[in-house]
């Protein structure tokens, strides 16, 4: 048997796809858009469709909060922020991925490696 190296691959991403985005809003407001072409780049998003539900989500824990803005093409755009409870997660989850680095560290290559 066999692992599915691209499954695998598309679950790690999704487990941290919040975290990416709270990273992306620290550093400007962003709509959808913008928010889908960095995840993109990065190779971390492939289905605009998953943004959505996340960034509901993340609203509705109060993490993020939105305003809309005219745009000067189209439609008015709603632009995301991070709230002050949005800053705090992404702080702890910050340290949450420290943590884990060097926890997957020390089994990947041994205690005496990662000290």
């Amino acid at each position: 048997m066999t692992m599915n190296i691209d499954n695998a691959k598309a679950q790690m991403r999704k487990g941290i796809l919040e975290y990416c985005i709270l990273s992306i809003l620290s550093r400007n407001d962003a709509y959808a858009s913008e928010i889908i072409a960095e995840l993109k780049s990065a190779e971390m998003i492939v289905v605009e469709g998953t943004l959505y539900p996340l960034l509901t989500r993340q609203k509705n824990q109060g993490l993020l909060s939105y305003r809309w803005e005219e745009s000067p093409q189209g439609p008015p755009r709603k632009y995301y922020t991070l709230t002050d409870a949005g800053h705090s997660a992404l702080h702890l989850l910050d340290e949450s991925w420290n943590e884990l680095i060097a926890q997957i560290n020390k089994i990947r290559y041994g205690q005496k490696q990662a000290e």
